[in-house]
């Protein structure tokens, strides 16, 4: 059998989905009997330009040679695969598309960097889907080796890639964790947010932050009024969804609708 040819691509983002591939360890080097990497910089392999079977592309869309980057791999690959909040929502960055709310892009590099004009980014940071077609998500910050490896284990044996989207809730009854939110009132995201993670924070007793973004049918203006109830200001709600997903419609528009609250509060 032939073996399934891989790259691995990055754009804007901080290179912590790409050693979900690293961090496998000795599974690695068995994974490699079934595949091959044609480009992965980060594992030293570099031909940017390959035609693999399956395209994995972490990071946002936040500058025009990220669009250019894209189209190309876009063009070149079978199956295109965006890994991480980055490249499925827009990832921490996406915090600048709040223009009406930190004052835009301009703004806020004015006041991150000391040489802003050197910075040479577009004024939002999107989703690798909002340009190119892609066939397959896997979100999280980062994303998990478990990921990777049943990812790709499915597509060598010709199985449909299984879509994970139930609420994280879901993992904590499984594992018989205690509700955090329940009983210690603290400002879980679980009932909004995807597993993937094996529900980490709550099996330690911290609130999830919402590190894998909405799940399916996320009631979060619920989630919200609850936090409320708990005594969570309307910033801090704002911060809770802000975290790492904010380009995530769900999530931003509990941003948004809670920002306009902090404003009505001035």
């Amino acid at each position: 059998m032939a073996k399934l040819s891989i790259a691995i691509h990055k754009l804007t983002s901080c290179s912590g989905c790409q050693l979900a591939f690293l961090n496998q360890g000795e599974t690695l080097f068995a994974l490699l009997d079934f595949i091959e990497i044609l480009h992965f910089v980060e594992g030293g392999i570099y031909h940017s330009d390959c035609k693999p079977d399956i395209a994995f592309i972490e990071g946002s869309i936040s500058t025009q040679e990220d669009i250019e980057r894209v189209i190309n791999v876009r063009r070149n690959s079978k199956l295109v695969v965006s890994i991480g909040a980055c490249a499925t929502s827009g990832g921490v960055q996406a915090l600048r598309n709040f223009s009406e709310i930190t004052g835009g892009n301009e703004y806020m590099k004015a006041h991150l960097y000391t040489c802003p004009e050197f910075v040479k980014t577009l004024d939002r940071s999107e989703p690798i889907a909002q340009v190119i077609d892609v066939d397959y998500e896997l979100w999280g910050c980062p994303v998990s080796t478990q990921q990777l490896n049943q990812f790709i284990s499915q597509i060598i044996v010709g199985s449909e890639p299984k879509k994970e989207a139930e609420k994280l809730c879901m993992a904590c009854k499984r594992q018989q964790t205690v509700c955090v939110l329940v009983t210690k009132q603290s400002p879980c995201l679980g009932p909004v947010t995807r597993t993937g993670c094996g529900a980490l924070c709550p099996s330690y007793g911290k609130a999830c932050y919402g590190c894998y973004g909405p799940s399916e049918q996320p009631n979060c203006r619920s989630l919200s009024n609850r936090l409320q109830g708990l005594g969570l200001i309307d910033e801090a709600i704002v911060n809770r969804f802000a975290q790492i997903h904010s380009n995530a419609v769900e999530y931003r528009d509990e941003v948004v609708f809670w920002s306009s609250q902090c404003e009505k509060d001035k």
